[in-house]
């Protein structure tokens, strides 16, 4: 199907714009953005905003306007948004309800610290805890996944009164000073001081790694590697945490403070831990005292659709989480969560538990709830994936297909045998002809190559018609060069 024909279903009236055939409320709609065109906004980046502030594109799309699954440039051109802001708008871009909560907060209570009362503090802990297993019921509130990450990294080690964190290769924990050292993704390091005490084991990549095959993850997603696992037994797992042991017993002292994991690895490229793999490595690490974190900035709120957290998937319930992200559909707003013999950390911030964001946090958990936003993950996740495999069937340069609910990575390669990674600028090929046909794709892994697919949760199964037709037709004109 010609990519033109997949893109007749976009149209644009002046003062209203059409979600396929029906007609999306926002605001009234201007060409250009508010005072600035497309080359001064350029200009302005490139004088007053640092250079390490990259933007995707070799033409940036400058966004203008979103409405749930879309975002709208400033010519008025409508793109499906399969990456919600680096997997961080969880309900929709401009959702209804949000804007309404925060306009009533916003006309009673901007700020006050949380040295004060105020309800929506209190009234959002207990709504956020309510959906947390066992004894995680005692919230610190944060701006961010790195303060979140290093928050909960402190609370270890105090409770503890060990020091050293183990983690994973490929992983990403975020940017501040400490989150960097836990970070295992080299282009995310930088030659700084290094902390001493942070160990990463190796990555239980069942795609890249030594081991894993056709039954290791909880998803329909597998690998095409054979596998001689049985029915709901994973033997890869369980050879990757005889690789963590290895690492405690050769490279920490007998006491430990912590591990910290993702489920799926967000900006490692979508890598699923195999089946097994956290139940086995939490073991191993409460047998040397120490505490259990699981990172949930990216897995979090239902977006892997058979369970509200990633690690509910590996059948754990972790001594601390911590979460960001989605949390506030794009709100600056985090969290740590823990039990109430954790709670040594004297922590103190500014912005943590705002009323505006408090106001935010609730109404997303309500959304969540009333529109059966991880029901549509697990359905329309489903069939996404399922789609997708169908490419990595037709396509040599499709090597792997993974991930779960609405969570989802595409792995490019040379050649699908030797796993050899596509060269740079064939991925950037490819990524920038779905944004040219009305796509938008994040990037991500160790070498840039895979797609990450992660959308706001309400996405339709014609978003992912459409979607899935759009790659297929890129990558059909990719392959026959």
């Amino acid at each position: 199907m010609a990519i033109k024909g997949l893109l007749s279903s976009f149209s644009k009236t002046k003062g209203r714009i059409f979600k396929w055939n029906s007609i999306i409320a926002c605001s009234k709609w201007s060409s250009t953005t508010p005072g600035r065109s497309y080359d001064d906004t350029l200009a302005i980046r490139k004088k007053h905003l640092t250079p390490a502030l990259l933007t995707y594109y070799t033409k940036p799309v400058l966004i203008h306007q979103g409405y749930k699954q879309w975002l709208f440039d400033h010519t008025g051109k409508r793109y499906l948004d399969l990456f919600a802001g680096i997997v961080t708008v969880s309900v929709g871009h401009c959702h209804p309800k949000l804007v309404e909560v925060a306009q009533r907060q916003l006309e009673t209570l901007w700020h006050t610290t949380n040295i004060y009362l105020h309800p929506t503090i209190h009234e959002f802990a207990e709504q956020l805890t309510s959906k947390l297993p066992g004894d995680l019921k005692v919230v610190y509130f944060t701006n961010s996944g790195s303060e979140a990450n290093d928050l909960a990294v402190i609370m270890a080690k105090l409770h503890t009164g060990a020091h050293d964190i183990v983690t994973l290769r490929n992983s990403y924990h975020g940017g501040s000073p400490f989150a960097m050292e836990m970070t295992n993704i080299g282009t995310w390091k930088y030659p700084l001081h290094r902390h001493l005490g942070i160990h990463a084991s190796i990555n239980p990549d069942v795609f890249r790694g030594p081991w894993g095959g056709a039954n290791c993850r909880d998803s329909i997603a597998q690998t095409q590697r054979p596998c001689n696992c049985a029915k709901g037994q994973c033997e890869a797992s369980l050879m990757y945490a005889d690789q963590l042991e290895d690492l405690l017993k050769h490279c920490c002292p007998k006491k430990v403070a912590g591990f910290l994991a993702e489920t799926i690895q967000g900006v490692g490229g979508a890598v699923h831990l195999p089946k097994g793999f956290l139940k086995r490595a939490y073991e191993l690490i409460r047998e040397r005292g120490g505490v259990c974190i699981s990172d949930e900035v990216q897995c979090g709120f239902g977006r892997l659709g058979t369970h509200y957290w990633g690690f509910e998937t590996q059948d754990v319930v972790p001594d601390i989480v911590t979460m960001a992200k989605g949390i506030g559909n794009g709100f600056p707003m985090a969290a740590v969560v823990t039990t109430p013999s954790m709670t040594q950390a004297l922590h103190f911030n500014t912005f943590g538990g705002n009323p505006m964001a408090c106001a935010i946090g609730s109404a997303v958990l309500d959304v969540i709830d009333e529109e059966k936003l991880q029901a549509n993950c697990n359905h329309v996740g489903t069939l996404l994936l399922s789609e997708l495999m169908k490419l990595r069937d037709e396509f040599e340069v499709v090597g792997d297909i993974r991930g779960k609910g609405l969570m989802i990575g595409l792995e490019l390669v040379k050649n699908k045998e030797t796993k050899e990674p596509l060269p740079a600028a064939e991925v950037t090929e490819i990524w920038e002809n779905c944004k040219n046909h009305g796509v938008l794709i994040g990037k991500g892994g160790l070498y840039g190559t895979t797609l990450r697919i992660k959308p706001p949760m309400c996405v339709t199964e014609e978003d992912v018609r459409f979607a899935v037709g759009v790659l297929r037709a890129v990558l059909k004109e990719y392959s026959s060069k």
